[in-house]
């Protein structure tokens, strides 16, 4: 299992604690840029030394695993790069030690590439995922797609099957997110 969180606008005290309750032992910080102007306690140095106050790793892979596809790019183009599934394999392969946890700013999974572009990818391979939420529950993948198809309209179209439908909601999810939120 691997399982996501954004770090909002969290105190670093609750973040921690959110993350211990959910049993991580290694952050996979999946920003593009990992720092944060509004929230500094999130900057790369700063996060890695409060994680490891508590005994948790962590590990930067925003270049392969970040939100940022060029001038025109979509996430599908991030994702089919080779550099994209080598950090997924490897992301697996960490989950023999250590609990994974994918982190990056947003607040609600489906406003993050964390879920759009990565979890959707993770779960394609069958791995299972789950994300941590604000409130310190916890929703798994699959709720979150039927958020997402819900939201998208795709729950009800009878001539594509659950994949198609899904394909499809993503694509609208992400445009979405281009034009109202920086990823």
């Amino acid at each position: 299992m691997i399982k996501t969180i954004g770090h909002s606008n969290h105190a670093i005290e609750r973040f921690l604690d959110l993350l211990t309750k959910g049993g991580v032992s290694l952050l996979v910080d999946v920003r593009s840029v990992p720092y944060s102007r509004r929230f500094p306690q999130f900057g790369r140095e700063r996060l890695k030394k409060s994680l490891a106050e508590v005994g948790i790793d962590y590990v930067w892979q925003g270049a392969a695993l970040g939100g940022k596809p060029e001038a025109g790019g979509s996430y599908d183009t991030l994702a089919a790069r080779p550099e994209f599934g080598a950090a997924l394999d490897r992301l697996t392969a960490s989950c023999d030690d250590a609990m994974p946890c994918l982190m990056c700013a947003e607040k609600d999974p489906l406003d993050c590439h964390r879920t759009v572009l990565v979890s959707r990818r993770l779960a394609e391979r069958g791995i299972a995922v789950e994300h941590l939420l604000a409130d310190g529950t916890t929703r798994p993948h699959e709720e979150i797609e039927e958020a997402l198809l819900r939201k998208s309209g795709g729950d009800s179209d009878l001539f594509e099957d659950r994949g198609q439908r899904l394909a499809r909601a993503y694509k609208v999810r992400e445009r979405a997110m281009k034009g109202g939120s920086a990823q």
